[in-house]
């Protein structure tokens, strides 16, 4: 199966390359839509052209993020379904591989989906044994994660990555910390599109999955 994971657009909304299944790592909406109607509105208009320039054959499925308030008193309401599949701490099932997915972080400034340790790792309990692939917001600590204080990764979610083994993880969040990562057996990216100064800088990460492990395709800078 090839994959395309793509996260941190904050309202630019990139060519999608051929792929079989295209992630959405949160951090969707603009940043002037962090009001819940603004981001309502957005979703509905050019969030749902986007998706719909799409081939159909893309399965696409997706989490929300620390700027996405919009999610956070839960899923918004439209007159037409949007062509996704949105994920907060619930699971999914395309071409054979189940995800999971979920949106949360530890504590960054006031904004969504925050949670401090331990009241964190309780969300990530809940991610199943047998996941295949974990879509996430927040990276693991240590892994696609440097900020000027340190770290920023939540250490309960590595170890959580560590026990469940899943093929893939994909996070975004810290926009410097592109990339593909190892950990154990885990493939893990984080596929931020923008840069530090909120500018598109990344390619999406393609990448292949099959029954002898991951490889990648396409990834690095504009």
């Amino acid at each position: 199966m090839r994959i395309c994971c793509i996260s941190d657009l904050h309202g630019h909304l990139p060519k999608v390359p051929p792929c079989d299944l295209l992630l959405l790592a949160g951090d969707l909406v603009p940043t002037d839509c962090h009001g819940a109607a603004k981001g309502r509105r957005w979703l509905d208009a050019e969030f749902r052209a986007w998706l719909g320039s799409i081939p159909d054959a893309t399965a696409v499925v997706g989490v929300a993020g620390n700027h996405d308030f919009v999610f956070q008193e839960g899923y918004p309401e439209f007159d037409r379904p949007l062509p996704w599949t949105y994920l907060q701490d619930s699971a999914a099932t395309v071409g054979g591989l189940s995800i999971w997915g979920t949106p949360w972080q530890p504590t960054f400034f006031n904004w969504a989906f925050n949670l401090d340790e331990p009241e964190l790792g309780s969300k990530w309990d809940l991610v199943p044994e047998g996941t295949d692939v974990l879509l996430l917001h927040g990276p693991p600590f240590g892994y696609g994660d440097p900020t000027p204080r340190g770290p920023a990764g939540s250490p309960t979610l590595l170890r959580r990555i560590e026990a469940v083994r899943p093929r893939l993880a994909v996070a975004g969040h810290i926009h410097s910390g592109y990339g593909v990562y190892h950990i154990g057996p885990t493939t893990f990216v984080n596929a931020s599109h923008l840069d530090e100064q909120y500018a598109p800088a990344h390619r999406p990460v393609v990448l292949d999955l099959t029954a002898d492990g991951v490889s990648v395709v396409d990834a690095g800078p504009l």
